[in-house]
């Protein structure tokens, strides 16, 4: 029966199925075959990774150096040259330029001289009001209100007496006005303009004067109004806080007077005079020119800005607790802030800056400064770029320094001397110090003045690694066209006055007419013609402002926070 069965289950093929069952033969006989090879291949592959790792000897301490020689070399190439594209060079280059003056500054000069029409102080002092000033903040900023104090004193016909200088601020300076100024002269050099007195005279006391403190900013009618009817009452006012209580603008004998008695009245006392005459000196010694940099990088500085540098949380905290002792400022956004340009410059950014307007590595700097936030560390990259780095500490003796180093105000003014003779200023923040420097190296012959253009070369500083250091020194000057201290750089009526005096800056036209004349016709001017021309020159022979030397005074350690307070 079962044969019966396969017999009949082979006859019910049809004889096309022989075919395929041909060919499905042959396919699996192939598979196979290829099957046997792919497998003997991956054997003889095992059996050799086998033999290899058995007779390979281990890895030696001097295979193990080799490769991490062969990568660190790599990789230091590999930094080399991304560098390369950004690498500072120690010369300056040849700008076509002089760096060390202005060639337009020889056509304009100081001009403080009153007008034939400005009543004297014989003619227009009350003989019963006197006006009493207690100034605010540090050396510069006590500095503008003592001017101003001048000015509104004029403004109420009253006697000026000798202001207070602030001794209980942040720098708690015990100094009085004549152991910083020179008192007898400010008194004598005024005395056409205002009555100054040295002490209000004996009537009760101080006990019964009366206190005010006016807006800031306030101009002539404010005073007229809010103070005059005080004094005439009383017949003495005190204004307390005085700092910047007077309007920019005013009209120009004010101003002018403004100038008499910030570029002629205010002297130093000689101890502080004759110091700052030898630092100068010594400075002289070391190179034919000089920059001085205010560099203004000390922590309370940094903290009252705001501003951030990259040290961490330990930054934040350390910034942040000196911070609050300003209870009224707002919570700060560092990176808006350095945005818009109101960060000082790290001192690498100030030199890198230097080194693309062209000083080159072999130039002195005189580096006016409190201590710097970071200390040494903070400073080795500007070192590094101007390693002739100086400072009064390093010139000067401690035996020297000893008079003035307890008092903040008098070391400031031998700051203030330096950075006033040097050929090139260079001013790290918009300050009391850097408007006042600025606007006096104006009205005595425009010298170099230096001030960052930090709104635009901060993205320039971000991305430097991204550019060639000659596409980033190019930026550089560009940025800093209307930032160098030259003449008419802010327009007139612009910025705050102590920095743009220009009421109290002439022009020699006649001379500047003559000299393109004589380029017309090919012929030139000699300086001694130029001189004379100057020389007679309106007001030219205005008291003493062509004597340098009388120099007054700056801030190398701390002075404008308390400008921003009220």
């Amino acid at each position: 029966m079962k044969k019966k069965k396969r017999e009949e289950r082979n006859i019910s093929l049809p004889g096309s199925n022989d075919l395929f069952v041909g060919l499905d033969g042959i396919l699996w006989r192939k598979r196979h075959r290829v099957f046997s090879f792919i497998s003997a291949v991956s054997c003889c592959l095992l059996l050799l990774l086998f033999a290899f790792s058995v007779l390979t000897p281990p890895p030696t301490a001097t295979d193990h150096f080799l490769f991490h020689h062969i990568s660190a070399v790599r990789k230091t190439q590999a930094v080399e040259s991304f560098d390369k594209a950004f690498e500072v060079p120690a010369s300056g280059g040849n700008l076509g330029r002089d760096l060390w003056s202005s060639s337009q500054s020889k056509f304009y000069y100081g001009c403080s001289k009153a007008s034939k029409t400005f009543p004297t102080a014989d003619r227009k002092t009350h003989p019963n009001r006197y006006l009493m000033i207690a100034t605010s903040g540090g050396l510069n900023q006590q500095r503008t209100g003592i001017i101003d104090a001048v000015v509104v004193a004029y403004i109420l016909n009253a006697t000026l007496v000798i202001p207070k200088l602030d001794k209980h601020s942040y720098w708690k300076d015990t100094s009085d006005f004549a152991e910083i100024f020179n008192v007898d002269l400010f008194i004598s050099s005024l005395e056409r303009d205002v009555e100054i007195i040295k002490e209000l005279p004996r009537n009760g006391g101080e006990a019964w004067v009366p206190h005010m403190r006016v807006p800031r900013k306030c101009n002539s009618e404010c005073y007229q109004t809010r103070v005059l009817p005080v004094l005439n009452t009383k017949h003495v006012v005190e204004l307390t806080k005085f700092d910047y209580r007077l309007s920019n603008r005013l009209e120009t004998d004010l101003q002018k007077l403004r100038c008499r008695v910030n570029y002629h009245a205010l002297r130093f006392t000689d101890p502080i005079l004759e110091m700052g005459k030898i630092l100068v000196e010594r400075m002289r010694m070391k190179a034919n020119h000089f920059i001085a940099l205010h560099l203004r990088f000390e922590p309370d500085m940094l903290a009252f800005s705001g501003c951030y540098y990259g040290g961490g949380e330990e930054e934040r905290e350390e910034l942040g607790a000196i911070r609050m002792r300003w209870e009224t400022l707002p919570v700060s956004n560092p990176e808006k802030m350095r945005r818009h340009g109101r960060c000082p410059l790290t001192p690498e950014e100030i030199g890198l800056m230097l080194r693309a307007l062209g000083f080159g590595s072999d130039v002195h700097i005189y580096v006016a400064s409190g201590e710097v936030y970071g200390g040494e560390k903070t400073l080795a990259p500007l070192k590094a770029l101007f390693p002739n780095f100086h400072s009064k500490e390093t010139i000067a003796t401690k035996e020297e320094l000893a008079p003035f180093s307890a008092f903040s105000a008098r070391m400031a003014a031998l700051d203030y001397i330096v950075c006033d003779e040097s050929d090139v200023f260079v001013t790290n923040n918009n300050g009391n110090m850097a408007r006042i420097l600025a606007g006096r190296r104006r009205y005595f012959g425009h010298k170099p003045t230096i001030r960052p253009n930090a709104k635009k070369l901060y993205k320039l500083f971000s991305d430097r690694n991204n550019t060639t250091w000659d596409e980033f020194a190019s930026k550089v000057r560009t940025y800093q066209i209307g930032f160098m201290g030259e003449p008419k750089e802010v327009k007139p009526g612009k910025g705050e006055f102590h920095e743009n005096p220009d009421s109290c800056i002439c022009e020699a036209k006649d001379l500047k007419s003559s000299q393109d004349q004589g380029r017309n016709n090919g012929v030139g001017v000699s300086d001694e013609q130029e001189q004379q021309s100057l020389e007679e020159g309106p007001d030219w022979t205005d008291t003493d402002y062509l004597d340098n030397n009388a120099v007054l005074t700056k801030r190398g350690q701390h002075e404008e926070e308390e400008f921003f307070l009220d």
